[in-house]
């Protein structure tokens, strides 16, 4: 297995295992997910091993169906990276609130920072 090969397999499993996560996460079931890709159970499978490749077709319904960008299951995205993973899942729920609610959420985020000044200082 030449390098290249190797590095595929790698770059493979890891976005496997981030579309596994994000299957997980939602509460999806392998099979009704694979029903919605028009696959197999067992294909789908081994799309989250990194034992098959996940075309860009199916790739572009998964990241829709777990609302994530496709950059996400890439490992390119520049907004996780940036923040982190845990606030990038915040603002994607954040977005979907109404204008009032998160002018809500921003204030109970000061808040909470304030909080935590007033313990540590």
């Amino acid at each position: 297995m030449t390098t290249n090969s190797a590095e595929q397999e790698g770059d493979r499993r890891e976005m496997g295992g981030r579309l596994r996560q994000a299957r997980e996460y939602v509460g999806f079931s392998q099979e009704e997910v694979a029903q919605y890709l028009g696959v197999s159970r067992s294909a789908l499978s081994n799309i989250e091993t990194g034992q098959r490749k996940v075309d860009a077709l199916e790739l572009r319904k998964l990241a829709s169906l777990y609302k994530r960008p496709v950059t996400y299951f890439t490992g390119d995205d520049p907004e996780i990276e940036a923040v982190g993973e845990d606030v990038a899942h915040l603002a994607r729920k954040a977005a979907e609130l109404s204008a009032e609610d998160r002018a809500e959420l921003g204030r109970f985020a000061d808040f909470l920072r304030a909080r935590k000044r007033s313990e540590e200082g």
